[in-house]
C-alpha cells in the first residue's frame, strides 16, 4: 500500500512540476524525496526507479551537465534534420507580429493579455460616416441592376464614392484621406456587404494596393502626387500580382523588369523594360494607375553589382506605351470590375519604383507586410456583413412565410440552418471587430489574417447556402426582388482570392504559425543558422520543458483536474477553460508532428490542415469570449454565445481526433490520445434546444436580432432602392398581432364560419370582417400587413427572350 501511495505521490508531484514548467531542479527534488522515502518505507525497486530518474533528469536537465555531453549531440542532429527556411519564407515569417495566436501555442494562454486592450468603438466621425454615407451608398444599388443590367455600379454611385472619399479610408488626412481606424474600415465594409460588387470596389483600394504601399513605403514625391488623387478618386488604382502561372504561389511570378538604357525625349536614360501578363486584377478595366509586381534584373550592372534584385513593385500610369488594359473578366455571380493587364517592352523610369531605387527587390516583403493587415479586414469584413444581412433576410422571411398554417421558422428543419446562420454571424462579427482592434493597437497579425480569411469566407459560403435553403423558390429565381441569389453565387470569389482557401488551410495557417508563433522554434532555427550552441541549448531545453508542461496540462485538464484560472463570468468560464485545455493539447500535438515528421511536415498538408483547424477554432472561440466579456449582453445573446462556443469547441475536438487518427507515427498517436483525450471525446455539437431558441430569436423582433443587425443596412429612404431588411424588421414588429389574427381566421375557417372557397388569406380577412369575427381595425391591419408579406414573397418574371444576348437565335416554340 505504501508503495502505491509513494508512486502516486511521485507522479502527482511530477505533474505539478511539469504543469508549472518549474524546471529540472524541482523535478529532481520530487524524485529524490519520494525515492528516499521508498527506500526506507516501501519498495526498493520503486526507490531504484525514482533515484535513477533523478540522476537522468540531472544529467539531461541541469545546464552544467547537459552542455558538456548532450547539447552538442542534439545540436548536430538538429542541424541535419531541421527544415531549410527559404529567403521568401523568412520574409513571410518576419512579417507581422505575434499576439494572441502566440499565446495559444504556449498551452497556457494568459487571458489578461487578450482582455487588456478593450474594443473602444468608433470615433464620432467614423460612426457618422458608417451611419450616413455608407447607408446612402448601399441604398444606391440593386444587386440585379449592378450585376445584370449594367454590369457596373451606377455612375451616380461612383461619383458619390469619390466625393465622400471611400477610396481614401487608409490615406492620412494630411494627404486628403479619411485616415480611418481598422475598426472603422471593418464597419464600413460590413455595411456595404449587402452588395458584393460595392464592397469589393471599395475594399480593394483600401486593402492590398498602391494606396497602402505608398503610405508605408513611397517616396515623398510619390506620396505628394498620388495620395491626394487616390483619396478623392481622381486616380483609380489596381494592383497586378497574380497571372496565368503565378496565383497562390505569388513568388513564382515570371513577369520581368530588365534595367536598361533607352532614349526618352532625345536623352538616354536608365530605366526598366517590363514584360508581363496579369489576370484577375480588380478594378483594372477602369484603373488610371497600375501597381505592378515583377522580377527585376540588372544584367549589365547599371545600378551596381546586384544582378537579380527579386520582386519589385512599381506604379505605372494607364497611358504608358505598351501596356494593354481595359478588357474584363466576368467573376462568377457578381461581375465587379476585374480584368487582365498585359505589357510588352513597357519602358518606365526608375522613379516609378514604389519607394524609389532603394526599394528595388523589396517587393515581396512589402506585399507580405501589407497583406498581413489587409487580409484581416477586407474579405473577413465582407463575410461578416454578408452573414449579418442573411440573418436579417432569412430570419424575416421564414417568419412571414407560412406553410401548413404555421410560419416556417417554427419548423425544426428550418430552425437548424437558422441557428447556424446566427452563430456563424456572431462568431464572424466577434472575430473581425476584435482583430481590427488589435491592428489599431499596433499589431500586424499575419497568422490571424489567414485564419480570418479562410474560416470567415467559408462561414459566408455556408451561411448563404443555409439562407438560400430556407428561402426556397424566393431566392433561386433571379431578378430585382432577389436580395440573396447573386451574392450566393458570388461567394466562390472570396473563397478563391487573396490566397486560395485550400492553400490557406493546408499550408499557411499552421505552416506559418508553427514557426512564427511557437515560443521556441524560430529561436532554434536562428541558433542553427548562426551556429550558436549556447542559444540552441537555451531554446531547445526550454522547448523540452514546454512539451512536458503541455503534456501535463493537457492530461490533467482533460480529467477535469487543475482547470485553468480564467477571468470570465459563470456563463462563459467553462468555455474559456476548455480553450486553455485544448491549447495545451494543440501545443503538444504541434511539437509531436514537427518532431516525428520533421521537414516532411511541409508536404503532409492534411496533418498541417488539422493542426491549423485546431488553432483557428481556438482563436475564433477566444474572440467570441472577448466579445462576450467586453460588451453588454442583450436578451438572447447568451444562447448565441453558448451555441457559437459549443460549435467551435466541437470543431476543435474533431480536428484533434482526426489528427490523432492520421498521424503517421502510430505509437506516438496512441500516446497523444491517452494524454489529450483520456476520457474520449467530451464536446458534442450544439443541442437542439439551443438551436430552437436561437432560430426563434433571429426570426422575431428581439434584442439579439437587433444586435446582430447593428452592422448592416437596416433603414430606408437614403436612396432609390428599398431595403428588404427594413421591411422585414417592420413586419416582425407587428408579427405578434398578425399571428393572433391569422390563427383567429384559420380557426373560424376550420369551424365552417367562413366560406369554403376563402382559400387566400385576403379572402378570409374580408369574410371574417363580414362575419363579425374581425373588427374593421383588425381587417385594415391585416390588409396592410398581407400586402407587404405578398410583396416579399413575390419573384420576378421576364419577357420570353429577355436573357438571350443574340435575339435572332431565340426559338419560337409556339408559332402562330
Amino acid at each position: 500500500m505504501m508503495t502505491f501511495i509513494l508512486f502516486v505521490a511521485a507522479l502527482a508531484g511530477l505533474l505539478i512540476v511539469m504543469r508549472r514548467e518549474a524546471g529540472a531542479k524541482s523535478a529532481i527534488g520530487v524524485l529524490l524525496v519520494t525515492g528516499l522515502l521508498s527506500l526506507f518505507f516501501a519498495s526498493g525497486w520503486l526507490a531504484l526507479i525514482l533515484l535513477a530518474g533523478a540522476a537522468i533528469t540531472a544529467a539531461a536537465g541541469l545546464p552544467g551537465f547537459r552542455q558538456s555531453w548532450l547539447t552538442p549531440r542534439v545540436f548536430a542532429t538538429f542541424k541535419k534534420v531541421a527544415p531549410r527556411v527559404s529567403d521568401t519564407e523568412k520574409v513571410a515569417l518576419e512579417a507581422g507580429t505575434v499576439g494572441w495566436d502566440g499565446e495559444l501555442f504556449t498551452g497556457r494562454p494568459d487571458w489578461h493579455n487578450l482582455l487588456i486592450n478593450r474594443h473602444t468603438g468608433l470615433t464620432e466621425e467614423e460612426q457618422a460616416f458608417v451611419d450616413n454615407q455608407c447607408a446612402q451608398a448601399i441604398a444606391m444599388c440593386n444587386a440585379w441592376d449592378v450585376a445584370v443590367e449594367r454590369a457596373d455600379l451606377p455612375k451616380e454611385l461612383w461619383d458619390f464614392l469619390k466625393k465622400e472619399k471611400f477610396f481614401g479610408m487608409i490615406i492620412p488626412k494630411e494627404y486628403g484621406g479619411l485616415e480611418f481606424s481598422a475598426k472603422a474600415q471593418t464597419a464600413v465594409l460590413q455595411k456595404l456587404a449587402a452588395n458584393e460588387s460595392l464592397m469589393v470596389s471599395v475594399g480593394v483600394p483600401n486593402s492590398l494596393g498602391p494606396g497602402e504601399l505608398l503610405v508605408k513605403y513611397g517616396t515623398e514625391e510619390q506620396k505628394n502626387h498620388y495620395l491626394p488623387r487616390l483619396a478623392d478618386g481622381r486616380e483609380i488604382p489596381c494592383f497586378g500580382l497574380t497571372g496565368p502561372r503565378a496565383g497562390s504561389d505569388a513568388t513564382s511570378l515570371p513577369d520581368t523588369g530588365i534595367v536598361c538604357k533607352q532614349k526618352v525625349g532625345g536623352k538616354e536614360v536608365v530605366g526598366i523594360r517590363l514584360n508581363f501578363e496579369k489576370r484577375w486584377i480588380t478594378l483594372a478595366p477602369i484603373a488610371t494607375v497600375v501597381g505592378l509586381a515583377f522580377r527585376m534584373f540588372d544584367p549589365d550592372g547599371l545600378l551596381g553589382d546586384t544582378k537579380d534584385y527579386g520582386i519589385t513593385c512599381a506604379l505605372i500610369p494607364r497611358d504608358t506605351k505598351g501596356m494593354e488594359i481595359g478588357r474584363r473578366h466576368c467573376p462568377i455571380g457578381s461581375p465587379f470590375l476585374n480584368g487582365p493587364i498585359k505589357g510588352k517592352d513597357v519602358f518606365i523610369p526608375l522613379d516609378y519604383i514604389i519607394g524609389g531605387v532603394d526599394m528595388a527587390g523589396q517587393g515581396w516583403r512589402m506585399l507580405v507586410e501589407c497583406l498581413s493587415v489587409g487580409r484581416c479586414i477586407t474579405l473577413p469584413s465582407g463575410a461578416a456583413g454578408a452573414a449579418a444581412y442573411a440573418v436579417g433576410t432569412a430570419g424575416g422571411f421564414t417568419r412571414i412565410r407560412r406553410q401548413f398554417n404555421t410560419p416556417v421558422a417554427d419548423m425544426e428543419g428550418v430552425q437548424e440552418p437558422l441557428a447556424r446562420i446566427a452563430a456563424k454571424t456572431y462568431i464572424a462579427q466577434s472575430a473581425v471587430n476584435h482583430t481590427a482592434n488589435m491592428i489599431d493597437k499596433g499589431e500586424k497579425p499575419s497568422v490571424p489574417s489567414a485564419i480570418l480569411k479562410y474560416h470567415l469566407t467559408e462561414f459566408q459560403r455556408g451561411v448563404l447556402t443555409d439562407a438560400m435553403d430556407v428561402h426556397g423558390g424566393k431566392t433561386v429565381t433571379l431578378g430585382p426582388r432577389n436580395y440573396l441569389g447573386i451574392g450566393y453565387s458570388g461567394a466562390a470569389v472570396s473563397i478563391t482570392v487573396e490566397g486560395a482557401n485550400i492553400m490557406t488551410r493546408s499550408l499557411m495557417i499552421f505552416g506559418q504559425g508553427a514557426i512564427r508563433c511557437h515560443p521556441y522554434v524560430l529561436k532554434e532555427l536562428a541558433a542553427k543558422d548562426n551556429d550558436d550552441i549556447d542559444a540552441f541549448d537555451d531554446a531547445f531545453f526550454g522547448h523540452a520543458g514546454l512539451i512536458f508542461g503541455n503534456a501535463a496540462r493537457a492530461f490533467t485538464q482533460a480529467l477535469g483536474l487543475g482547470r485553468a484560472d480564467v477571468p470570465f463570468d459563470s456563463a462563459s468560464r467553462k468555455y474559456a477553460q476548455a480553450v486553455s485545455r485544448f491549447s495545451a493539447a494543440f501545443g503538444l500535438c504541434s511539437d509531436a508532428a514537427m518532431t516525428t515528421l520533421g521537414s516532411e511536415l511541409k508536404m503532409r498538408e492534411l496533418i498541417s490542415a488539422r493542426l491549423g483547424d485546431m488553432l483557428s477554432n481556438l482563436y475564433l472561440a477566444s474572440m467570441v469570449l472577448k466579445n462576450w466579456h467586453e460588451t453588454q449582453p442583450v436578451e438572447g445573446e447568451k444562447e448565441a454565445m453558448e451555441y457559437s462556443l459549443e460549435l467551435l469547441l466541437y470543431r476543435t475536438e474533431n480536428a484533434l481526433d482526426e489528427f490523432l487518427q492520421n498521424l503517421p507515427n502510430r505509437a506516438v498517436a496512441l500516446v497523444l490520445r491517452a494524454v489529450t483525450m483520456p476520457l474520449g471525446r467530451r464536446w458534442d455539437s450544439p443541442h437542439d434546444d439551443l438551436a430552437r431558441k436561437l432560430a426563434r430569436a433571429i426570426s422575431t423582433d428581439t434584442p439579439i436580432r437587433g444586435k446582430l443587425l447593428a452592422s448592416v443596412w437596416t433603414t430606408n429612404g437614403e436612396g432609390p432602392e428599398d431595403n428588404p431588411v427594413a421591411t422585414y424588421n417592420s413586419l416582425l414588429k407587428d408579427y405578434d398581432k398578425a399571428e393572433q389574427l391569422y390563427r383567429k381566421a384559420t380557426k373560424a375557417y376550420a369551424k365552417g364560419e367562413l366560406p369554403m372557397t376563402a382559400l387566400h388569406p385576403e379572402e378570409r380577412f374580408e369574410a371574417a370582417l363580414e362575419a363579425g369575427i374581425f373588427t374593421k381595425e383588425e381587417a385594415d391591419f391585416m390588409r396592410r400587413y398581407e400586402v407587404q408579406v405578398l410583396e416579399m414573397l413575390t419573384v420576378d418574371d421576364f419577357e420570353f427572350n429577355a436573357f438571350a444576348q443574340n435575339k435572332k437565335s431565340v426559338i419560337d416554340h409556339n408559332p402562330a
